[in-house]
């Protein structure tokens, strides 16, 4: 998966939200950037709104258009309401899964966690970050220094961050279980599920 390499603070600033974590340029400056951020008087149509909503969501989980466009197309043959499925794969996903658990303390460390090869799912590695997990999953570090040196450093900088309650971790053994899958209230997303089905869905 490509990874996004540019300038964080002026995404963050532009969705006006902290998309990659605690930004102090957005507390400074919480308008777009730009000459002409500050003293935008442009209308905001339906569509640039859905956009909006869209690029929240897909920033924070770090994927690709296609990739993220590939979650909804899922999420709408489920059965039940889309924009909840969607939110629910996205926070299944095994890259997600690590980083909830705190055994890494970004996504992009989960994902390269697990690109070379430090989880197993079920006793088995796994090496694929959108890999979707199930209830009752078990997800572990593998047993080698190298794998446990990442998590325990990982885990030391997620101290701040509780577990989900839909999500168990042992920490001393570096083991984590999916309890239940997640629902709307556990997941509190950044972004407004609704307007990026509508924004799809046009």
């Amino acid at each position: 998966m490509a990874r996004y390499t540019g300038p964080r603070a002026r995404i963050s600033r532009r969705l006006g939200v902290p998309i990659f974590g605690y930004s102090k340029s957005l507390e400074k400056r919480n308008y777009a950037p730009g000459q002409h951020g500050p003293k935008s008087r442009r209308k905001v149509t339906d569509y640039a709104l859905g956009l909006l909503e869209k690029q929240k969501l897909r920033y924070y989980y770090g994927l690709q258009e296609r990739q993220f466009r590939r979650v909804y197309e899922t999420a709408a043959r489920r059965r039940g309401v889309t924009g909840e499925q969607m939110l629910q794969l996205l926070e299944t996903r095994l890259d997600s899964i690590v980083y909830s658990l705190g055994l890494a303390s970004t996504r992009p460390a989960a994902r390269q966690m697990i690109g070379h090869g430090h989880v197993r799912v079920n006793g088995r590695k796994v090496d694929v970050s959108s890999y979707a997990t199930k209830a009752n999953d078990l997800i572990e570090i593998r047993a080698n220094a190298v794998s446990k040196q990442l998590a325990t450093r990982g885990m030391e900088l997620s101290t701040s961050r509780p577990v989900p309650d839909w999500l168990s971790l042992s920490k001393d053994a570096m083991k984590g279980t999916v309890v239940r899958m997640p629902t709307r209230e556990d997941i509190q997303p950044i972004a407004n599920e609704q307007a990026v089905v509508e924004f799809y869905s046009r």
